[in-house]
């Protein structure tokens, strides 16, 4: 019996763990580009995302919009206030539904192209995207994903205009841009 024991424990062992994937947030970035005045850019970006990836492969983003980081204190009230108005809409969200299994079965060091559809949620708004990424596994415990191409988001698409031209009188500018490519650098650990 002993012998029967150690066995179907040894046996148990070797079966595979079902565990979640979580975004590590302090190796992680989300940044977009803000163009104003025909052709001056900044790339501002996110300062604390949440994300995991169950085990069916649903993958979820979440973005506080609050922790909008452009270098300017004043211009990130903006941001907050004028154009994402926090106060009613305090997150942005990325899904994407993905087959963990070619990512997973990577040696360490080795990558995949990927193309992806996902969806934004934004400001009461959704859009689709086919998004170009590339990850990486970087080893046991981790993986790392990145865009290949950035995604750019058209602030018509999600209510957002009447906001940019908020911005853009309080500013004084004479055009800011209504598009805005968006990149990502997401690491998840095992747990």
């Amino acid at each position: 019996m002993p012998k029967l024991f150690a066995f179907l424990l040894a046996a148990c062992a070797t079966l595979p763990v079902q565990a979640g994937w979580y975004l590590d947030n302090e190796s992680s970035r989300l940044s977009f580009i803000s163009t104003k005045i025909g052709n001056f850019s900044e790339v501002h970006r996110f300062l604390t995302l949440h994300g995991k990836i169950n085990n069916a492969g649903l993958a979820q983003l979440r973005v506080e919009l609050d922790s909008v980081s452009t270098g300017v204190p004043l211009r990130d009230e903006r941001l907050r206030t004028l154009l994402f108005d926090t106060a009613a809409f305090a997150e942005a969200e990325v899904t994407a539904q993905l087959d963990l299994r070619p990512i997973t079965d990577l040696a360490p060091g080795a990558q995949l192209e990927l193309r992806l559809p996902l969806t934004v949620k934004l400001h009461g708004q959704e859009h689709s995207y086919d998004a170009e990424l590339l990850a990486t596994r970087l080893d046991d415990q981790r993986f790392q994903v990145v865009t290949l191409a950035p995604l750019v988001l058209q602030a018509e698409d999600f209510g957002l205009a009447a906001g940019l031209e908020s911005l853009r009188q309080v500013a004084g500018l004479s055009a800011i841009s209504l598009s805005v490519p968006v990149g990502a650098v997401l690491i998840f650990t095992v747990r």
